[in-house]
């Protein structure tokens, strides 16, 4: 399958931009329809520790009591829409024929009844896990310890077949570099872990997801760098953090966004991920759909972006909470309503055609909230995808352009001395742009400098990514 790379913006302004609307909106499952002038909300959810001891007993868990707890309280909101997401954990992918199987039924024969009976639109992503070490080999027939490739692909095909509405992954190629370089705020080696590595691997791994999605007609969601931005992000963190400056963690932010384009550019319709906190660069690119996280998913991790990251979402998410009780009802139920009721407000800014005003606060809210959060305002978000474009058929230049764009856009604000940066954080953007800034603009010469750079890296074995020293 040929990738269809995108070499100009689907939005001709970024105020084009806003929630609750994509260019290419997408309907699936039953009833539901994402991008066409509502925001939906998206749970997502965990099973508690004990309950995977055997398939029934996490079938039970699923079904019998996240979902339907789910499906009772939407119906008692009044919610006219939600979408639930259930993302696999490894005995679903070990196992997919015993654990995933009946689960992934069981949730939507449960939604049918919901649907029929109640008239609530309703949808399911299921979000395989990526088990893959690339110790043991990324591709199909490498990894002779646990076939975690094939695997993948198994999983994929049990979850398209027996009522997934949306197939997304999480996928963790270049994950080794990026880790290493991330240690290091090496930007050099997160680039071609993340930019290069990354997404080399999403072009070999989403085609096959996409075949799937179609050969069952359902939708092809898209995929998040979280083994790789958030990870960035989370080490960052907040003001009392120093492991890594938050300049870093900014400029991986936009890197990830070039490899994040991957699935889309193989044929995946939206909406992506949730976590993929790179969605307002990539819906700036594509005008597909885009779910997204913040100030309603502090039950998973905290943000510096959580009013600003709703600014243009299609859905709209908790990150993920274990099923668990609390005074108001079950952890899903009390998460559903926090959700839930943010969609009903942007909706309701919509429907007064205040939607642009509701826009502007959540992002005036975090726009100098932090690095992350600056580039990531939609003006800035539509920048940097101007940037990936100008090079979109070449993986490793749009990637440094992006992150490039991004540094620059950082460093212009902190000197009109709107967005504050602590020294630590100076100096190293200071260093990103030096770094960057020195890298050739011949792909071959960036590859073979890095296979130099990286060789003794542990983990990293190029043929993972048909590459050779």
């Amino acid at each position: 399958m040929s990738l269809k790379r995108y070499t100009r913006m689907e939005y001709t302004s970024p105020d084009d931009m806003v929630f609750g609307e994509a260019k290419y909106p997408v309907s699936y499952g039953l009833g539901q329809v994402i991008g066409a002038g509502v925001v939906v909300p998206e749970i997502k959810f965990a099973p508690r520790v004990g309950s995977e001891k055997t398939p029934e007993s996490l079938r039970k868990e699923f079904v019998d009591y996240i979902t339907r707890d789910i499906l009772d309280r939407a119906v008692t909101l009044g919610f006219p829409a939600v979408q639930l997401e259930n993302e696999h954990i490894s005995h679903m992918t070990n196992d997919a024929e015993h654990y995933a199987k009946p689960i992934v039924s069981g949730q939507k024969e449960l939604m049918q009844k919901y649907h029929d009976q109640y008239d609530i639109a309703l949808s399911i992503r299921h979000t395989i896990a990526d088990p893959r070490m690339a110790e043991l080999g990324l591709r199909e027939e490498m990894d002779q310890k646990h076939s975690y490739p094939q695997k993948i692909i198994e999983s994929c095909h049990v979850a398209a077949e027996n009522g997934a509405d949306l197939l997304s992954i999480e996928s963790v190629g270049g994950k080794e570099l990026a880790d290493y370089s991330l240690l290091r705020q090496d930007i050099r080696g997160w680039l071609f872990g993340i930019g290069y590595l990354g997404s080399i691997d999403m072009e070999w791994l989403w085609p096959q997801i996409i075949h799937i999605a179609k050969k069952n007609r359902i939708r092809a969601g898209g995929d998040t760098c979280c083994a790789g931005a958030n990870t960035a992000m989370f080490l960052a963190g907040g003001y009392m953090d120093k492991e890594i400056p938050r300049t870093f963690s900014a400029v991986t932010r936009a890197i990830a966004a070039a490899r994040t384009l991957v699935a889309w550019e193989a044929g995946a319709t939206g909406p992506d991920k949730d976590c993929g906190y790179e969605g307002p660069i990539v819906k700036a690119i594509s005008g597909k759909p885009t779910s997204q996280e913040g100030k309603n998913s502090h039950c998973a991790h905290m943000d510096l972006m959580g009013n600003l990251i709703a600014q243009v979402c299609d859905l709209w998410s908790n990150e993920s909470v274990e099923y668990h009780p609390e005074f108001g009802g079950s952890s899903v139920q009390c998460w559903l309503g926090n959700i839930g009721y943010e969609a009903a407000l942007m909706n309701t800014a919509k429907q007064l055609k205040q939607d642009r005003l509701l826009r502007d606060l959540y992002m005036a809210t975090d726009r100098y909230r932090s690095p992350e959060a600056f580039i990531l305002a939609y003006d800035n978000a539509y920048k940097i995808g101007q940037a990936i474009v100008e090079y979109g058929g070449d993986i490793y230049m749009r990637a440094k352009a992006a992150a490039m764009t991004a540094a620059k856009l950082i460093e212009d604000e902190s000197k009109f001395g709107r967005l504050k940066l602590s020294k630590h954080e100076q100096d190293m953007l200071r260093k990103i742009i030096t770094d960057l800034s020195a890298l050739p603009d011949e792909e071959g010469k960036f590859i073979d400098q890095c296979l130099s750079v990286y060789k003794d890296v542990p983990k990293f074995n190029p043929k993972n990514y048909d590459l050779y020293y």
